[in-house]
């Protein structure tokens, strides 16, 4: 079934449409609750938060690419609950993908102004938005999905030595193109 029709399933108020959305899309759903939080327990009951949220929203919203538009919000689930289980806590593999990125990025407690917040957020687009679609693949799938450096060099066909190296590379990259736009982090 495509997305439209999904949509419309949720505009009818028709619980099938969470059921296909879990059919269609489900797979990529739980496997990014799983990479943030590291327990399958965890996951599932963030993934079925996120499909009650979903269901709230549309309507109205209706978004134009619906499962990164639900994504979103299973990452955005699986952030709360992280926040909540572990405040203070360090450990696993989400929190060793945003230490990686410690000497770039300031964190969500620093940011005192929401403005500053929008201004870095739209200056990390513009950098996503520079580089090659193959590194930006890289970068998003380590610090947006959380995968493990193994599963990205499987998933691009590359070592993952090349991928850590890459990795690296990128970071060092957007350190040099935040302080080149007096953006201090």
């Amino acid at each position: 079934m495509d997305d439209g029709a999904i949509l419309e399933l949720f505009f009818a108020r028709s619980e099938s449409g969470i059921t296909e959305l879990d059919a269609k899309y489900g797979a990529i759903f739980h496997s990014l609750a799983y990479n943030l939080l590291g327990d399958r327990e965890d996951a599932a009951e963030c993934v079925n938060d996120a499909y009650f949220g979903t269901w709230r929203a549309i309507p109205p919203e209706r978004p134009e690419k619906l499962c990164s538009w639900v994504c979103r919000v299973v990452r955005n689930t699986c952030v709360d609950r992280l926040r909540r289980r572990g405040a203070g806590k360090r450990g696993g593999s989400y929190e060793l993908a945003l230490d990686e990125l410690d000497g770039c990025l300031v964190s969500p407690e620093n940011v005192s102004d929401t403005v500053e917040l929008n201004e870095l957020t739209r200056e990390i687009d513009s950098f996503l938005g520079s580089l090659s679609e193959e590194n930006r693949v890289i970068f998003l799938r380590r610090y947006w999905f959380a995968d493990s450096i193994a599963d990205i060099a499987g998933r691009m066909g590359m070592g993952e030595k090349a991928v850590s190296v890459r990795l690296t590379r990128i970071r060092k990259r957007l350190r040099e193109y935040l302080k080149q736009r007096e953006v201090y982090v």
